[in-house]
């Protein structure tokens, strides 16, 4: 078994984190969109409301080349070696003339502790009934290419590694709620039976990876403009319809904040309640159906994004989805 997955203390709760996650390159980080800190700023925003402690997150370790084998090729792993490849992926222009010894440390070694990350909370999640990473969630990644700063597929991973855990784990649902198509583990997972797929995404922006369409159980496509009501009466009807057809023994939230009005590459316009509202029908169900449940970050590009993930994870707290186990 990997060493990526580990027992925690009583203490501990499964929300994964370490600062390592964080993307600080030379200052070239901040050409991108994304904000390179965002993880970070979550994890400071639960110490402070006093959710979280310091001796309480779960640090991951960084998922090694013997354990992205598991699903991505050894000449996809050798791609990631030349920084024209990895500036592709990372949609900074720039990077092509960094060496790739800075952009390894710099870039896409975050992103394999972040995939370490999720890896682990899969585990978690069968232990404990739920588990948040602070990042990860790159579903633009397959096994053999790699595209919208998703270096990794670390959706395909935590699944696979569940699947040859001894778990029991035998199938498994993805909610994905990123405003983005996650053509990534679609291509991986088409035709799979045991992997069941909610997508709700807006229609009219990249990638429109119609192909891949086909892994798709259970499709909802959206559109520019779409509000709080009708994205939460297609998620409810897309919930309670992905549940009569099957039932998971765990599901993957995919739970993509780009859909915030003023988002500049979702262009959505849900509102921060819109977010907690969406992210409490996802735990509610999981909890009545006592189905563990594992929370990844994936997209979200504006600088308040980090505060409303955070408001929405203590709103699931104060709810009672998120139980502790407290010191025995």
């Amino acid at each position: 078994m990997s060493s990526l997955y580990f027992d925690i203390l009583p203490r501990q709760l499964p929300i994964v984190y370490r600062k390592e996650y964080n993307v600080k390159f030379m200052g070239l980080e901040k050409l991108h969109v994304f904000d390179s800190s965002k993880w970070g700023h979550i994890y400071e925003y639960l110490v402070e409301a006093g959710m979280l402690t310091k001796d309480m997150v779960t640090k991951p370790l960084e998922a090694d080349e013997d354990d992205l084998l598991v699903v991505h090729s050894r000449k996809y792993l050798n791609t990631l070696k030349w920084s024209v490849n990895v500036a592709r992926i990372a949609e900074v222009a720039p990077l092509v003339f960094v060496p790739n010894y800075f952009v390894q440390t710099g870039y896409l070694k975050p992103m394999r502790f972040q995939t370490g990350g999720s890896i682990l909370a899969g585990k978690l999640a069968i232990d404990r009934g739920w588990a948040i990473n602070i990042g990860g969630g790159f579903h633009h990644c397959s096994a053999n290419k790699g595209a919208g700063f998703c270096p990794y597929a670390d959706i395909t991973l935590l699944i696979k590694f569940l699947f040859h855990s001894g778990k029991g784990v035998r199938n498994a649902m993805i909610v994905d709620l990123d405003a983005h198509q996650g053509n990534g583990y679609e291509l991986d997972f088409l035709g799979d039976e045991n992997v069941y797929i909610l997508d709700m995404y807006n229609a009219d922006i990249y990638p429109r990876a119609h192909k891949v369409k086909r892994a798709i159980r259970c499709k909802i496509e959206l559109h520019c403009g779409t509000d709080d009501d009708l994205y939460i009466a297609k998620l409810q009807c897309g919930l309670s319809r992905a549940f009569s057809e099957f039932h998971p023994d765990v599901l993957i939230y995919n739970a993509g904040t780009d859909i915030l009005a003023g988002d500049p590459l979702g262009l959505l316009r849900i509102s921060d309640i819109g977010i907690m509202r969406r992210d409490e029908l996802v735990f509610r169900i999981c909890k009545e159906k006592k189905i563990p449940i594992v929370m990844l970050m994936s997209g979200g590009y504006l600088k308040r994004t980090a505060r409303i993930i955070a408001n929405s994870i203590l709103n699931l707290d104060s709810l009672g989805y998120l139980p502790k186990f407290h010191n025995s």
